[in-house]
């Protein structure tokens, strides 16, 4: 059976508003604030996990150790250094 002329164009006014609201709030979606809402947002929830916090942590202390171990073999190196100064000024 074909549909009435009338079916077809209120059809059609139909899947046009649809469609101009999936283009609104694509829109609204993409803007650039909106964008970086949503990634404030979500970092904001992930940092929250206790799991994350957790790794976070562990980080934190790994870098702290290993800035720590840096600190301490530089002045032992430097200590070194200072010694085979003093040795060699006494030799000259």
């Amino acid at each position: 059976m074909a549909r009435d002329i009338n079916d077809i164009q209120r059809d059609i006014e139909r899947t046009r508003r649809q469609l101009a609201g999936t283009l609104d709030e694509l829109a609204t979606r993409s803007k650039p604030q909106n964008l970086v809402d949503d990634a404030k947002r979500g970092v904001t929830a992930k940092v929250q996990d206790p799991q994350v916090q957790k790794v976070l942590a562990g980080v934190g202390v790994a870098v702290v150790g290993l800035v720590a171990l840096v600190v301490a073999r530089n002045r032992k190196r430097s200590n070194e250094i200072k010694e085979l100064q003093r040795l060699l000024a006494g030799r000259a």
